[in-house]
């Protein structure tokens, strides 16, 4: 290799690559960089067919494909981000997404384009300066002074994964100077050449309201004295310019594409769900485009509606990061049903808490098989079913209790040989003394594997019935995992402050039990003392030597608890 590397140097050196060209020809979409496989994203997020009558249906980890297949096989996929308050996950599952579709187009060697509303459309050169590399981030960064100071490090990903991989950038949001002369005058405050451009011609459907009167805008604002807001009737004029922009944009690149690519449209969710009046960006595009090329996806919703017969649906599916907390309609009921029905049971005859969770869909099929497999031992039958803390922790782990006892049987034993080889031939006659010790020993190692130990819970899902300041601590705590290097569960994922306060709250769990453990074994100590002094007083067991201060002894063990023990069983 040291032979080699000069000579390559000088190759290097001999032969440099040549400048690249003014006006470069496209190149085909290279693949991207990190390319994984689509098992990998069912850790990371969620997803819900929203297209189903009632409840949005989750869909199954190995449904996820047909997703992708639909998504791929599409012209247009909107991506639906909130707009009044900006939610950074929604960035990540637009790279995550972006991502995945990216590696599939180079696949089937089809070009894929990103439209985003966040770029005003007469940044586009800016973009293209962008993705040429004639500008850098830092350059661009100055052309987003209108963004809050955190937008720019949360698209900064996703527009580096473009440049990257060749993926073409489409300016598609409306000017800023057009955009704030709506919202105060109307789109009649607009110039003749802006109206053309920006505003939908009269008669072409929405703008008609506007030229009749308000009353089509009021019967779908809640504002009618206001004239701002995000209800109002300047902001309706201004969505509906937004709206009107995005498709011109839109269908412009499509129509630009041969052979037909895919496009990314990424703006605010209000612009892109369905809607039964045409208004829209897809209505917009469904005069161009038929509707089954289309594909409406919403980030993070806060809501997720019914859909009752004869309705149109708010858009085809909705996606949850990992971050978000999954707290109703989980899993697949379906799936659910077949794990009930191939076990033979009734959700009558489940834990409360399980039931409940059953019927919020917070249960997975998997933890609902565990059960009824801890169900045909009998031993663990009368666990699962009487002891809830014992039931979460087999659910999670079903060998807690091999775990448990393992530790309980190092504990006694070597106590015993500790307190053997401290007493010799004492030992029997001190037998109190020893059992006091041994006892607090093996009740401290319960709790030290205890509390640590992973557990799936339901009840903050299912108990609606604390008071304020219980729920608040129950929410606290509830949101914490129960050891710093716990697995993120589905549709919890737990940030480094979250593991660092798990931690912290571990170690006081630890020190309190250790205070209390050896106040009690002090106290015992001291009573069996006592005892023995008036039952026995010929015997003077341990005559002259002091006695430990039992406070202070337990203030020692408990910071040792919390401490060392906390730390290692952490790891453990």
């Amino acid at each position: 290799v040291l032979r080699a590397a000069p000579a390559a140097a000088a190759d290097d050196q001999a032969s440099p690559p040549p400048p690249p060209a003014e006006s470069p020809a496209p190149a085909p979409l290279p693949p991207p960089k990190e390319k994984e496989p689509d098992g990998d994203e069912s850790a990371v997020s969620r997803v819900y067919d929203a297209t189903v009558i009632g409840e949005p249906q989750a869909v199954r980890r190995e449904a996820k494909g047909r997703v992708w297949d639909k998504l791929a096989a599409a012209r247009v996929v909107y991506l639906g981000e909130a707009e009044l308050v900006p939610d950074p996950d929604d960035r990540v599952l637009e790279l995550e997404i972006v991502t995945k579709l990216a590696a599939r187009c180079a696949d089937a060697e089809r070009r894929m384009s990103l439209a985003l509303e966040a770029f005003p459309c007469d940044l586009q050169q800016q973009l293209d300066d962008f993705m040429s590399g004639r500008i850098d981030g830092s350059i661009l960064k100055l052309y987003t002074s209108h963004w809050p100071s955190e937008r720019w490090q949360e698209y900064e990903p996703l527009l580096n994964f473009c440049r990257d991989n060749g993926i073409k950038l489409v300016a598609s949001g409306t000017p800023l100077q057009v955009k704030r002369t709506v919202q105060a005058e109307g789109i009649g405050g607009l110039s003749k050449a802006e109206r053309k451009e920006y505003a939908p011609p009269a008669g072409s459907g929405f703008i008609s309201g506007f030229r009749s009167g308000r009353s089509f805008i009021e019967n779908i604002t809640s504002t009618r004295d206001s004239p701002f807001g995000p209800n109002s009737y300047l902001s309706a004029q201004a969505r509906v310019v937004d709206d009107y922009t995005m498709s011109q944009i839109v269908m412009k690149e499509l129509n630009g594409r041969d052979p037909p690519g895919l496009l990314i449209v990424v703006a605010g969710a209000s612009h892109l769900i369905y809607g039964s009046r045409g208004t829209g960006v897809p209505a917009r595009v469904s005069k161009k485009l038929p509707k089954k090329g289309q594909v409406v996806v919403l980030l993070d919703p806060e809501r997720q509606s019914i859909r009752r017969e004869g309705q149109i649906p708010v858009a085809d599916f909705l996606w949850y990061s990992a971050a978000k907390t999954c707290t109703r309609n989980c899993f697949d009921r379906a799936e659910i049903a077949r794990v009930m029905n191939a076990a033979g049971r009734r959700p009558e005859a489940l834990p409360q808490d399980l039931q409940k969770g059953i019927d919020l869909g917070v249960v997975s099929p998997e933890i609902l098989q565990n059960f009824f497999d801890l169900d045909k031992n009998p031993v663990m039958t009368e666990l699962i079913h009487r002891f809830q803390g014992f039931r979460e922790r087999l659910l999670a782990d079903p060998k807690f209790l091999q775990r448990l006892a393992i530790e309980e049987a190092i504990s006694i034993s070597t106590t015993l040989l500790a307190q053997y080889e401290r007493r010799k031939g004492r030992f029997f006659e001190e037998i109190d003394y020893v059992l006091t010790d041994t006892i607090r020993g093996s009740v401290v190692d319960f709790f030290t594997v205890w509390l640590p130990a992973p557990t799936i819970s339901v009840l903050s899902f299912t108990d609606n019935d604390s008071g304020q300041s219980l729920g608040f601590v129950r929410g606290l705590l509830g949101s914490l995992p129960d050891n710093a290097f716990q697995k993120n569960t589905f549709g919890q994922n737990w940030n480094m402050n979250q593991r660092v306060a798990a931690v912290i709250v571990g170690g006081l769990k630890l020190a309190g039990v250790g205070f209390i453990s050896s106040v009690g074994a002090g106290v015992s100590s001291d009573l069996l003392y006592a005892a023995r002094g008036v039952l026995k007083p010929s015997v003077s067991v341990g005559a002259g030597r002091k006695r430990a201060p039992v406070l202070k002894s337990a203030a020692v063990y408990s910071c040792f608890l919390g401490t060392s023990a906390n730390l290692r069983y952490q790891i453990v």
